[in-house]
């Protein structure tokens, strides 16, 4: 049987180190295992792979790989992969949503904690040599609790639920929106809300954190009604893809203080452009799509992977199967 392991990153991290599919042909010996960091040889590979491990995949790619039996991509997010020829196979797709949860889950809570206690505008006296707790007080959002606020979730995957267990813990009051609330309520969440009522949940949200999926329906999915429903004093967390907001709503909504400040990982052209307005307000806190980073991501990707390899290779169900049909 052939795996191909098709990683290539111009980012270091993203790409997978040496050793794991050196430790893969250590464990798994009866496979055939190929490894590709660029793509040179690599389509003429495709032709008798019966498993690929990768980011992304072309449909002619898709197509070539007559003998394909599965594919596993390490992102939680698979948008790259949803087009039609794919989506409208039978063939299995995994993620990595397990991956990242823990990872991103505490990246929200240091935005929180940065947010409610003004760090960003601490940072900056300090960079002026400025001893102004008078300033943090009048000049500025003034610090405040957690205990007590309210946090908004959309999104109750593997991220939203670390998300909601850990600010639950912190004595925050967490509710959450999606899609089938009639599901069971993740741990730590008050109250689930429909997908209609996301204007509803807004308004009682003093944190509001998108770790949703992009998908057809979350596309944009706030926008200026969505942000004149939020609180004045509310801020937006989104860790989880760019394009679930509309930017230049959210630019106004910011200047305009319809919102009080937004802390963004993801954006909806990445790298941000360098002329991008958020880049200059002081009401946003920008982190470079950075909420996944770990040292342990491969040690964790590892794992994940090869407990869905030996499930494949004994004919038992897969973990964490995409429905190609929702996108995630």
């Amino acid at each position: 049987m052939k795996l191909l392991v098709m990683i290539q990153h111009r980012f270091e991290l993203w790409e997978a180190p040496v050793w794991f599919d050196q430790k893969l042909r250590q464990d798994f010996p009866d496979l055939q295992i190929l490894r590709f960091s660029t793509r040179d040889g690599r389509d003429e590979e495709l032709d008798d792979a019966e498993i690929i491990f990768t980011w992304t995949l072309k449909p002619d790619q898709f197509l070539r790989a007559t003998q394909l039996q599965w594919i596993h991509c390490p992102a939680a997010a698979v948008h790259p992969l949803m087009f039609p020829e794919l989506v409208n196979s039978n063939m299995p797709l995994t993620n990595g949503r397990n991956v990242h949860g823990q990872v991103v889950a505490e990246h929200v809570l240091a935005l929180i904690f940065a947010i409610a206690k003004n760090l960003p505008y601490a940072m900056r006296l300090q960079a002026r040599h400025v001893w102004g707790p008078e300033l943090m007080w009048t000049e500025s959002a003034r610090p405040r609790e957690i205990a007590g606020a309210t946090l908004g979730l959309v999104g109750v995957g593997s991220i939203g639920r670390e998300v909601a267990r850990s600010a639950a813990a912190l004595g925050m009051d967490v509710i959450a929106t999606r899609r089938d609330p009639s599901k069971a309520v993740p741990e730590g969440v008050r109250k689930v809300f429909a997908a209609n009522e996301l204007p509803k949940m807004l308004a009682e949200s003093d944190y509001l954190v998108l770790a949703a999926p992009l998908t057809a329906s979350t596309q944009k999915m706030i926008a200026e009604k969505c942000l004149a429903a939020m609180k004045s004093s509310a801020c937006l967390i989104n860790v989880g893809r760019g394009a679930l907001v509309d930017e230049p709503a959210l630019i106004s909504a910011l200047r305009s203080k319809k919102i009080a400040v937004a802390a963004l990982d993801v954006f909806e052209k990445e790298p941000l452009p360098q002329d991008s307005p958020l880049w200059d307000m002081e009401n946003v806190l920008i982190t470079p799509h950075t909420a996944g980073l770990t040292g342990r991501l491969w040690e964790r990707q590892y794992v994940v992977f090869t407990e869905n390899l030996r499930r494949f290779l004994n004919g038992q169900p897969l973990l964490a199967v995409v429905d190609k049909q929702k996108g995630y």
